[in-house]
């Protein structure tokens, strides 16, 4: 809750940033932004203005490096014009390429930061604006040459902007100072970190971090953005903590009466159930019958893909009858096919949060392996997917995870990775064989919300859909595979 003393914050114009810095940035205050070159700092800047003259505030650019053409043609790639926008450049005077304009008693650097900072306040008095992008510091270091006399420049552009009541974002890219320059990280109010790297394969995964707010709280940590037309994409870091609530769970039934027995009744709301088994043994197709039950009671679902197209799992489930189409037609179900090499887990998190804002009931993440490979460093797979299931859990939301294991026969099928006990039911899918024919049997082998049956089942699918069948009595090593016919005495034949 914002203290009644502290003044409103104002729009960075980044929704994301504004949710990460707790509503905006305090007014009045100097604000450092920093990165390489490429990170976004610009574009940053830009948006921060144009968010100030849709608000009707007078702004100003300046750049020491670019000029405004180069400005306009940053501003048009994101759908932007520089209406409304005073943008001056202080840039080096072509006389330097002829050799004339040179100095005899004084060192250049001392004259070009003198008439540098004198062109800079003489904006701010002729425009009297309320908001300041300085593009960028690296000019104004390499003028002040020591690192005393460019901090005491920075201090006393501080104090100067703060006297004429404007908020100033200082765009720094840190090519300056090969080992970083905290100079500034110090006199600022607040500073913002832009990072971007490349990963192995894929796109190139940008993140934030605010380093310090002065007297405010903030989301600390690394943060996923994007730069897409339009400017700054930023999506906070999924915080489960924030939405913590204790309330009833009802059971939700999975439309095939025999696999709701043999679940104790169904499956809770806001529990995450693991189906696992060897690939081919119906667990996408078991997901997708979830989701049709949960449609056909009127509740929104959302399915997302990371390793079949979502033509081909329409396809299959118009082959079990399952009417997934025409709830996609009714808004009642969204599919999303994700390609874990262009995706960060910040785009995934904020995806999952904008299917759970439109009401989603059943969420299905198909598959686990798909995701292990969207999540850049697998040390923390656990964690991203422990916070993202109890986020969704404490939204009511029952969310379906599909394990491929490889192997198909016997006991040695493994995973990429054991999310067992992270879920809070575990589905198993099996293969055996019996008199000369490949079967599937289903059991369930965890179960938090209620008790259940310790059975195993014949499961197949079909044109009519998914059928769970009988308990398979009179076997024994159904689980390796290759079960062997119990005799009513218990002896085996």
């Amino acid at each position: 809750m914002q203290d009644a003393a502290q003044p409103d914050l104002l729009s960075t114009g980044i929704p994301g940033l504004d949710t990460i810095l707790g509503g905006g940035l305090t007014p009045h205050r100097v604000y450092l932004i920093e990165g390489e070159p490429g990170a976004g700092k610009t574009t940053t800047g830009l948006q921060f203005l144009q968010e100030g003259v849709r608000r009707g505030e007078s702004v100003v650019y300046i750049t020491l490096a670019e000029n405004r053409d180069e400005l306009a043609a940053v501003a048009a790639s994101h759908g932007w014009d520089l209406d409304g926008m005073h943008v001056h450049e202080v840039l080096p005077n072509e006389d330097l390429l002829a050799g004339t304009g040179q100095y005899s008693m004084f060192h250049p650097s001392e004259v070009e930061l003198a008439d540098t900072l004198k062109t800079i306040l003489a904006v701010v008095e002729e425009r009297q604006p309320s908001r300041v992008v300085l593009d960028s510091l690296s000019e104004l270091q390499l003028l002040a040459e020591s690192p005393l006399r460019y901090r005491r420049q920075v201090l006393a552009l501080k104090q100067y902007f703060s006297s004429r009541r404007c908020t100033v974002l200082l765009l720094d890219d840190r090519t300056a100072s090969a080992n970083g320059d905290l100079q500034v990280r110090s006199i600022a109010h607040g500073v913002i970190q832009l990072d971007h790297s490349v990963k192995d394969y894929g796109v190139e995964r940008r993140r934030l971090r605010v380093v310090k707010l002065r007297g405010r709280p903030f989301i600390g940590g690394l943060h996923d953005y994007n730069l897409v037309r339009g400017g700054l994409d930023v999506h906070p870091r999924l915080i489960a903590a924030e939405s913590r609530a204790i309330s009833g769970r009802q059971q939700m039934s999975s439309g095939v009466k025999e696999l709701d027995t043999l679940m104790g009744g169904g499956v809770e709301e806001g529990t995450s159930t693991l189906i696992i088994g060897p690939p081919g043994t119906g667990k996408s197709s078991l997901a997708a019958q979830f989701v049709a039950a949960a449609n056909a009671r009127g509740e929104a679902a959302a399915m997302f893909l990371f390793e079949e197209s979502a033509s081909n799992m329409l396809h299959r489930a118009d082959g079990l009858n399952l009417p997934l189409r025409a709830a996609i037609d009714s808004g009642l179900l969204t599919v999303q096919q994700v390609d874990p090499a262009e995706l960060s887990p910040g785009q995934f998190a904020a995806a999952v949060r904008a299917a759970v804002a439109r009401g989603t009931k059943v969420l299905v993440i198909d598959s686990l392996n798909g995701y292990l490979n969207a999540v850049p460093d697998e040390r923390f797979l656990t964690t991203y997917l422990h916070e993202l299931l109890t986020f969704l859990g404490q939204h009511q939301v029952m969310t379906l995870l599909v394990g491929v294991q490889q192997g198909m026969l016997g006991g040695n099928m493994s995973s990429a990775m054991d999310a067992s006990y992270v879920a809070d039911n575990v589905l198993m899918l099996r293969y055996y064989e019996l008199d000369g024919e490949i079967r599937q049997a289903v059991s369930v082998f965890k179960k938090r919300g209620s008790t259940h049956e310790r059975t195993i089942r014949a499961f197949s699918l079909g044109h009519d859909g998914i059928r769970v069948g009988q308990i398979l009595r009179g076997y024994r090593g159904l689980l390796s595979g290759v079960p062997v016919q119990v005799a009513p005495g218990g002896d085996a034949d």
